[in-house]
């Protein structure tokens, strides 16, 4: 994987690139419909009946008498939800260098790992030496975290980089500004599992860029899918490898978007979250 991946300048991990989305010309539905115009008072009237119809239909079915094979059946053909259904499962058992740790030798446990991982790879601690090494020694496994530190340090020294987003020689923002990189899972997936190793996808939304008055790099929001190498070592889940990608990406919503002091109170007052997969 190219260091490139690890901190592009597009975006990903604190990238500076910001998601644009094009509205489809002509009025069309972005999601592949046309928007139609008001109903008349007929058709309201149609679709009242058959909103009635529909809930007499669906109370008569649940109060209905039937064999559990028919139940059954139609649950196969329903959307599986273990993916995000709670479990009752304690997700982490500890935490080590302020990261969670200890994470359960099952697909839930690598899910939990690397979402908790994305956190702490994509979060503006990266920016300081002694915090990014302390990041990397404890998300890493041990044969591969001198390797991937020694890039990273490269990576994060670079005054043609740090300049590029804003910030000083030595990773700091700007006086009177704040410098905001965070990501946040949305969802994960394992798509392939055994007691010694797993891949798991993480999609999940960045912010990333400069909030205060003056800010040339405002923050910003993006969207990727990072899909990790994880192994077991020493007890628990350790990164050895990912991939990044663009998206999914959902269409922008006409919200108005936030002051630069309202951005910097929000990320002063609200703090991240441990998940558990």
């Amino acid at each position: 994987m190219s260091l490139g991946d690890e901190r592009e300048a597009s975006g990903g991990y604190g990238g500076t690139g910001q998601t644009r989305t094009r509205l489809p010309e002509g009025g069309g539905d972005v999601y592949g419909g046309a928007r139609r115009g008001g109903r008349s008072s007929s058709r309201s009237l149609v679709t009242v009946v058959g909103v009635v119809a529909l809930l007499i239909a669906a109370i008569a079915f649940a109060n209905r008498g039937g064999d559990d094979s028919a139940s059954a059946g139609a649950d196969e053909n329903q959307p599986n939800s273990s993916a995000t259904a709670a479990s009752g499962a304690r997700p982490v058992q500890g935490e080590a260098g302020g990261i969670p740790a200890g994470f359960a030798r099952d697909e839930q446990g690598a899910q939990s790992a690397a979402a908790n991982y994305s956190v702490a790879l994509g979060s503006a601690e990266m920016f300081n030496t002694a915090r990014r090494h302390e990041i990397v020694n404890t998300v890493y496994a041990p044969d591969v975290a001198a390797g991937r530190q020694a890039d990273l340090d490269n990576a994060y020294s670079s005054e043609e980089f740090l300049t590029n987003i804003g910030l000083d020689k030595d990773g700091a923002a700007p006086a009177g500004q704040t410098f905001v990189s965070r990501i946040i899972p949305v969802g994960t997936k394992t798509t392939s599992f055994t007691e010694s190793a797993a891949t798991v996808e993480v999609w999940y939304t960045s912010l990333f860029g400069l909030s205060g008055d003056g800010s040339t790099n405002p923050v910003s929001e993006s969207w990727y899918t990072t899909t990790y190498q994880l192994k077991w070592v020493n007890n628990d889940w350790k990164v050895t490898d990912f991939q990044q990608k663009d998206g999914p990406v959902p269409v922008g919503r006409d919200q108005r978007a936030s002051t630069a002091d309202d951005m910097t109170k929000a990320v002063e007052v609200y703090g991240g979250f441990t998940y558990a997969r």
